[in-house]
């Protein structure tokens, strides 16, 4: 959950520019103040507008890890990351501005949602003509927000929906938005300072952040898959395997299943590489020292095994007769990487 909540957070802080350049125009419609007015009259309808995203951003969360939970997305999960990976990538290329096919790609936002848009902007260039002070200009701006059709936005609401849990997915929106509002808050001030050919660049460097996430969630996909080729795999091939050239060592239990221990402890496996005899049942016996999100299930796609794991606890994972081979393992969300070894005795 740690690595999760950590990288939404991440997400947000990096594409925070992107938020300027699709929600400044509409900031500065209720935040152009008079000189005359104190900084908290500044300050303000900024906070306002900043929790209200944040608590739109929530909500959608919410209905969206419900969904994913509702509708048991466990079997699907890889696909979804595929598609959040793919959709990435095509929208960092448009954000490059040297893709047009890319660009014409990226989604609109409806009708509706421009109509309601506009309304509040000339809400907002009445209310300041009249000299009227009204905060619930910009709770509306930020509650349409969450419905926007932005680029890294998506991207975390399809984290969200491939949690498979409600309370998952709005935190993950959660600290999504909290990631985005330090920039907006300083936007007016950012805006004046940052020359025009920094904007570009900073534009630039965000489509290589938003093409780069896209490949990650691709690489948790292919885990999730047992796809032959990822990070995992590739970064322990260049290291020699790691300690699958370990001696193969397990127990007979009365039952006659050979036991291999495993322990998970730091959103890690130890040993990354575990060594089984081939060709008869194992029981992985699985010391999961920690009750982190992340970790809370085993998966072996070529084995065909999704084990839930108990918190602080050992679970015994039976593992099918298999053949000689290397068989990739990872956690429910694709986010940890090992391997299982199979030898013949």
């Amino acid at each position: 959950m740690t690595a999760l909540l950590a990288s939404s957070f991440a997400l947000g802080l990096a594409t925070s520019v992107h938020c300027v350049s699709m929600c400044g125009p509409m900031v500065l419609t209720y935040a152009v103040r008079c000189e005359d007015d104190g900084w908290r009259a500044k300050v303000a309808p900024n906070l306002v507008y900043q929790v209200a995203k944040i608590l739109s951003y929530t909500t959608v969360g919410l209905l969206l890890g419900a969904i994913g939970s509702a509708f048991n997305i466990d079997g699907l999960r890889p696909w979804v990351m595929v598609a959040a990976g793919l959709f990435m990538i095509v929208l960092g290329l448009g954000m490059t501005g040297r893709f047009p096919w890319a660009a014409r790609l990226s989604p609109r936002p409806p009708r509706f949602l421009v109509r309601a848009l506009s309304r509040l902007r000339r809400k907002a260039k009445s209310d300041a003509e009249e000299g009227t002070d009204t905060l619930a200009v910009p709770a509306a701006f930020g509650l349409l927000t969450g419905l926007m059709p932005c680029a890294p936005l998506q991207a975390a609401q399809l984290v969200a929906a491939s949690s498979g849990s409600a309370t998952t997915g709005g935190m993950v929106m959660l600290v999504f938005g909290v990631g985005t509002a330090p920039l907006m808050l300083l936007f007016g001030t950012a805006s004046s300072l940052v020359p025009k050919t920094w904007k570009a660049r900073m534009n630039l460097a965000l489509a290589v952040v938003v093409i780069l996430s896209g490949l990650i969630f691709l690489n948790r996909a292919a885990l999730l898959t047992g796809f032959p080729v990822s990070t995992g795999v590739v970064a322990r091939a260049l290291s020699g395997g790691g300690e699958a050239a370990g001696e193969l060592e397990f127990t007979i239990a009365p039952d006659g299943v050979a036991e291999v221990p495993l322990v998970i402890q730091d959103v890690r496996y130890f040993p990354q590489s575990v060594v089984i005899p081939a060709d008869r049942p194992v029981r992985l016996m699985v010391d999961r020292r920690e009750n982190n999100a992340c970790s809370d299930r085993l998966v072996v796609p070529g084995m065909g095994v999704d084990a839930a794991l108990a918190p602080n606890n050992v679970t015994a994972v039976l593992l099918p007769a298999s053949e000689e081979g290397t068989y990739q393992m990872t956690c429910g969300m694709g986010m940890m990487s090992g391997e299982i070894v199979a030898r013949t005795p």
